[in-house]
This record gives structure tokens, sequence and C-alpha cells, in this order.
């Protein structure tokens, strides 16, 4: 689709009819299709369509700002957005976000060198997690905002006794699409190396161990996630776009 935007046009246009918008790790899918569309003269629902950009952008301080000439060529000004971005955050769980605050400290103790008090405080993280599952699902960035997620759930791996539970769980929230791809696989990951085994997803300090990259690339589809390759030229247009600004 790189060198055929009508065809991706198209087709994030059946994607998204069919699904809720979200963006995936490093591509930005949502956002691309409406830039895209806007290019082209293709018609991509207006300013409902663009409304539903607002909660994507929103966990992240000034990332409106880049799209505020999008939204003005369709009448939606910077009041409407700040406003709606503020409105957003007054819908955040704020007991999860008082409660991960606290897991985030707790998480940092003793890293790397008191081993009992982190595998103490992993224990404990592990409980509020299986806790917040129970009553609210996961605590995805539409609850809780922007989050470093991705170390507290990689980290719950470290816990024998609960990693089978979240491998089973937290797999669940990737076909719902509450948790990204990336969460569940650097998780997975750090439970297999942690039990010994080797990688699954290709993630990494698993790298340490001789990897076939054609089963990896099976299992990193089934989730969502790019090939290992696909991923590593991700990277590198991700971070070359950074240069350039």
């Amino acid at each position: 689709m790189a060198n055929n935007p009508n065809l991706a046009i198209q087709q994030y246009q059946e994607l998204f009819k069919e699904f809720e918008p979200k963006n995936q790790e490093r591509i930005e899918e949502y956002s691309t299709y409406l830039i895209l569309s806007d290019k082209y003269n293709k018609d991509f629902g207006g300013k409902k369509s663009l409304y539903k950009l607002i909660p994507l952008i929103s966990p992240y301080d000034n990332e409106y700002k880049k799209y505020l000439p999008l939204f003005k060529k369709y009448d939606i000004d910077s009041t409407e957005v700040i406003q709606k971005i503020a409105d957003w955050k007054k819908e955040l769980n704020q007991q999860l976000i008082d409660s991960f605050r606290v897991a985030f400290k707790r998480d940092q103790l003793g890293r790397p060198f008191d081993t009992a008090l982190v595998r103490r405080n992993v224990e404990k993280n592990a409980a509020l997690f299986k806790w917040t599952f129970e009553k609210f699902g996961f605590p995805s960035q539409q609850k809780i905002g922007s989050f470093p997620m991705l170390t507290l759930l990689s980290h719950t791996a470290d816990s024998k006794s609960s990693y089978p539970y979240f491998e089973k769980k937290v797999l669940e929230y990737i076909k719902s699409g509450d948790c990204p791809p990336l969460y569940y696989s650097m998780m997975v990951d750090g439970g297999k190396h942690y039990l010994g085994k080797s990688t699954y997803y290709g993630m990494g300090r698993s790298f340490l161990k001789e990897i076939d990259s054609t089963t990896i690339n099976k299992h990193r589809k089934s989730i969502g996630l790019p090939s290992l390759k696909h991923a590593e030229k991700l990277k590198k247009d991700y971070f070359s776009g950074f240069k350039k600004e």
C-alpha cells in the first residue's frame, strides 16, 4: 500500500467501518487514514471521523497541535479540541490512575540489586493487575491515560505463580483491542526467558538465544505484530521522522 495511496485509503476505510479506531505501535493507522483521505480528496466522514481522533491523541500532551490544520480545515478550532481533551481527561478512572502511579513507583524500588524486594513488589503489582482485570478490564489509555504500562505488564512475567494467568488473560485483551500486541509480546517473552525457554515473539532480551525467524513471524502475525524485518523498518522510519523534525 505504500506506493498506492488510493488502495491504502480504501482498505483503511473498510477497516474502520468494521472496527473502532486504534493506533498501533509506530503506525498510527487512523490518523494516517484521515491525512491520506484529505490529501487525495476522499470522503472520510469529516467532523464525525475527526472527533474519533481526539481520544487517540488525548493521552499525549501536545500531540493535538500537529493536527490543528486538519481540524481547522473541517471547522474544528483549537478551543474545541482542547475542551474535548479536557472532557476526555475528566472521564478517566482516577482510582486506577492513583493505584498504578503507586504501582510504578513500587516497581522501581530495589532494582536492580535488591532482588527480594523486587520479587515482593512484582507480586503486589500482579495482584493489582488481577483486581483491575476483574473489576474494570484492561487498564488501557482510554481508562488511565498515558502510562508506562508496557514496563509494568512485562515485569509481571517475573512472577512464576501468576505468569500463566497473565499469558492467558491478557490475550483476551489483545483480541478485544484493549491491549497493544507489543505489550503482550514483551510480557510473554519475558516469561519465557524467566522460565528458561526460548523467545516466542522475538522481543528484547530473548534475542540472546538463537531464533527461527519464520516461526517467530507466524507467532507475531497471530497477535497483529509486523514481521521482524517489517518491525525494524517501522522503527527506522519512526525515528527518522524525529530527526527531520
